[in-house]
C-alpha cells in the first residue's frame, strides 16, 4: 500500500488512478496539482488564522486544499457554519441587552 500523492489516500502499490480523488498516478497524464510544495494558503496554520478571521469566507480555502478528504471537508463546513450562526446569535441578544441597558440609564 501506498499514499496518493494528491489526496494521501491508501491505495494499491500497483495502482494506476485513485479511487478516492479520481487522479491518474502515470507521470506522461498531466495532473491538476504538481507534486511541489504546499502552497501557502493551503498549510493548516494559514487555514486556521484565516478561518478564526473570517469564519464561513475562509471556506473555499479548505475545498480547493488537495490534500483534505471530502468527509473532512463537509465536517468541517457543517461545524463552522452551526459556530458562525450560534456568534451572530450570541451578539444579536448581546446588542438586545446594551439598548436594554441604553435605555434603562437614559430613563434614570
Amino acid at each position: 500500500m501506498k499514499k496518493c500523492p494528491f489526496c494521501a489516500e491508501e491505495i494499491q502499490d500497483q495502482a494506476i488512478k485513485c479511487k478516492h480523488c479520481n487522479e491518474f498516478l502515470n507521470a506522461a497524464n498531466p495532473s491538476r496539482f504538481t507534486e511541489e510544495k504546499t502552497q501557502w494558503y493551503f498549510r493548516k496554520s494559514f487555514i486556521i488564522i484565516a478561518v478564526c478571521c473570517v469564519g464561513p469566507l475562509a471556506l473555499p480555502l479548505i475545498w480547493w486544499r488537495p490534500q483534505t478528504t471530502r468527509a473532512w471537508k463537509i465536517g468541517l463546513t457543517v461545524g463552522i457554519v452551526v459556530l458562525s450562526w450560534f456568534f451572530f446569535q450570541m451578539t444579536m441578544e448581546s446588542i438586545r441587552t446594551f439598548k436594554e441597558y441604553s435605555r434603562l440609564i437614559e430613563g434614570m
